[in-house]
């Protein structure tokens, strides 16, 4: 990519392509193109069409998606398997019938079997049963990266797959509906602590492990990776390191100083009991994690606390 290159940010809203435009931004790449919901319904196949038509892109980054927590996927299956799947359908053929040069997909480290080998390697993928509470989500996602394959066997187009592992951090959906793990904990634990409870209920046994990305390295990855990788295979974008859920509802309680007790509720799901990723093939290219946990977790409350002052204004 050059610094004037046509570069299309598919979902910038959200968590990672907000993040995605600011490294864009950071290293000096002025010509993105951005489309809210409104502007541009990614599930209209005839109106992604003429956008790209129109717009004359030359680069993707496809991370538009409906995402959401274990009891989101429970609650909305049918929503989840068939707008990320019309996304992913049409913006990648799209891209492809456009003449796009590069298309970079974002899927979900959710795509391994439940009891996937730990650290989960690219090659474990459909080689045994999905997480049942996110199946929905997991299989649109597996299907994004062999379309991306068949694209690429079939038409030569330069599409790559990127399985980020779990992520936060500004601009995170902290809504406990539909929330992830890590923000849910930060949103309850300020909840409790500006009502001054003595207690907070943690979904799970808090036995899981997971693995937890800020999503600045994430784009830092992304855009490294989009410059330097051109193969069909997978590539996992991961820390290497991963936590119990009760190790980080723990650390989420110490920066919010929450100092009240924590109770976990085993009658809610688990979830896989562990989702670490394996690295290796991300860290012989060159890349690897900058931003720590505890520093990761206090920016991302930081901002928690900015952003309610700006929406009581």
């Amino acid at each position: 990519m050059q610094s004037d290159s046509r570069i299309y940010v598919a979902g910038h809203n959200g968590l990672v392509g907000a993040a995605i435009c600011r490294a864009l931004d950071k290293q000096g790449f002025t010509n993105i193109v951005q489309r809210t919901h409104s502007e541009l319904d990614l599930t209209n196949q005839t109106k992604v069409r003429e956008f790209f038509k129109a717009e004359h892109i030359e680069y993707v980054f496809l991370a538009a998606a409906r995402v959401g927590g274990i009891h989101a996927n429970n609650a909305y299956p049918a929503d989840f398997i068939r707008d990320n799947l019309l996304i992913q359908i049409n913006v990648i053929d799209a891209a492809y019938q456009s003449g796009v040069n590069k298309l970079l997909f974002l899927g979900s480290s959710c795509i391994y079997p439940k009891f996937a080998p730990q650290p989960m390697q690219e090659g474990c993928l459909l080689t045994g049963e999905l997480e049942p509470t996110n199946e929905w989500y997991a299989i649109a996602k597996i299907a994004g990266i062999k379309q991306c394959q068949a694209y690429r066997r079939q038409y030569d187009f330069n599409a790559i797959s990127l399985m980020p592992t779990n992520l936060y951090g500004p601009g995170d959906n902290f809504n406990l509906e539909n929330s992830h793990v890590l923000p849910a904990l930060l949103r309850k634990f300020h909840d409790a602590k500006v009502r001054g409870e003595k207690c907070v209920d943690v979904w799970g046994s808090g036995n899981p492990c997971r693995e937890f990305l800020h999503v600045d390295d994430l784009a830092d990855a992304v855009l490294y990776l989009m410059q330097r990788y051109d193969g069909a295979d997978i590539i996992n974008i991961g820390v290497g390191r991963e936590i119990s859920i009760r190790e980080l509802a723990e650390l989420v309680a110490e920066v919010v100083e929450f100092t009240g007790e924590l109770k976990f509720d085993v009658s809610k799901p688990d979830g896989s009991p562990r989702k670490l990723l394996d690295v290796t093939r991300l860290n012989a290219l060159g890349w690897q994690a900058k931003i720590g946990l505890r520093e990761g977790l206090t920016e991302t409350y930081r901002w928690y606390l900015d952003d309610q002052v700006r929406l009581r204004q």
